[in-house]
């Protein structure tokens, strides 16, 4: 009987291992949850939502601008397209004259897009062409001056390169239209409203600067001469006109 008793102890015990086991899990869990609850520097409360934005309420001044123009627009519609739009369904010749004058305007700027520019185009074969550019005398004076002094101390480069500067902007004040902000030298030396005199000079004063700037030759006497000699003769024939 002791050997019975003691298995069915044993048998028992084995059957009430495992919920013992959940239980006390179960409790661990809930001491582990309630720890978390517990610390203060983790939030569990849900936020209250920040309060409502109190609704806009203009000032009496812009409200009662408002109100005087919704009267007067108001008033212009009751007292003049109001009537106007009477009229036109009960007029039917004032209609008829107002879309004839519609289409006869549309008509007169249809024909002037497409006639502009054969009139250009004519214009242009018959020779109408701007006058050509020259610089002022007194201008062209007082530039040659400046780069001789340069010339003066030995520098050459700087000499050639303020003769092709200061006539860039030359051009660029007295015909802008002729001239991009991207425009070089080599550009401006082909235009064909520069006088040839000019678009040798140009393409002389290039070349220098050009051999000095990416070709590292520094001009010389001879070169600031030839440069010099190009613009002389292209700027300064004006004055030996008039010698």
């Amino acid at each position: 009987m002791s050997t019975v008793a003691a298995a069915a102890r044993a048998v028992t015990a084995t059957a009430q291992g495992p919920a013992t086991t959940a239980q006390a899990d179960a409790a661990r869990a809930e001491h582990a949850w309630q720890t978390v609850r517990g610390m203060g520097d983790i939030q569990f409360a849900p936020v209250p939502p920040p309060p409502a934005d109190p609704p806009y309420v203009p000032p009496h001044w812009l409200q009662a601008l408002v109100n005087a123009l919704a009267q007067v627009l108001e008033w212009i519609n009751l007292h003049v397209f109001l009537p106007l739009g009477l009229a036109l369904a009960r007029s039917e010749q004032l209609l008829l004259v107002m879309i004839c004058v519609v289409g006869l305007a549309a008509l007169a700027w249809l024909a002037w897009s497409l006639l502009a520019p054969w009139l250009r185009a004519r214009r242009a074969r018959a020779g109408v062409t701007a006058p050509e550019w020259s610089p002022t005398p007194q201008a062209a004076l007082a530039l040659l001056e400046d780069a001789d002094a340069l010339a003066a101390q030995g520098r050459y480069a700087e000499a050639v390169h303020l003769l092709l500067q200061r006539s860039v902007a030359d051009i660029g004040a007295a015909r802008p239209d002729w001239l991009a902000p991207s425009s070089t030298a080599r550009e401006i030396a082909v235009l064909p409203v520069l006088p040839v005199e000019a678009r040798q000079a140009f393409a002389t004063m290039a070349d220098e600067v050009e051999r000095a700037r990416y070709a590292l030759r520094a001009p010389g006497l001879g070169e600031w001469q030839r440069a010099r000699g190009a613009y002389a003769a292209f700027a300064l024939q004006s004055l030996e006109a008039q010698a």
